[in-house]
């Protein structure tokens, strides 16, 4: 007689792994049907508190929104409708990759994420924001 088979009322040591590996592919398959729906949104490299410097080009852009929410790019003032058409063309005439943004801290934040959003539309998807140092107390 064999000593491993269970008999009648006897419990069964063996463990059934057949449910786990159901659960995990029924979860594999929404993971991997979900994902892709996740990517929505912009992504932000924030400022760290003791950031150093960065090295800038002269072709640098820098589009500025003012307190009154007017923009510049580099001093010169512009139309918040004319920004994408006007950065398509720097764009495709210097050669430009990336655009540093700075705004006034009164300006609401969703006016910054919509001016973000214009700038990323034309193709400039690398956005550095401009911030003071903080000061010491």
């Amino acid at each position: 007689m064999v000593a491993n088979k269970p008999g009648p009322g006897k419990p069964v040591s063996e463990i059934n792994v057949t449910p786990l590996v159901d659960v995990m592919l029924v979860l594999l398959i929404i993971f991997m049907v979900s994902a892709p729906m996740m990517k929505e949104g912009m992504k932000v490299d924030l400022p760290e508190a003791e950031a150093r410097a960065l090295q800038t080009q002269d072709q640098d852009l820098t589009i500025t929104i003012n307190q009154d929410r007017t923009l510049d790019i580099n001093g010169s003032a512009i139309d918040l409708v004319r920004l994408d058409v006007i950065l398509e063309q720097i764009r495709e005439q210097r050669g430009v990759e990336s655009v540093y943004l700075q705004a006034d801290k009164s300006i609401p934040y969703g006016y910054v994420v919509e001016v973000m959003s214009l700038i990323r539309s034309t193709g400039l998807t690398k956005i550095g924001l401009v911030t003071q140092p903080p000061t010491k107390k």
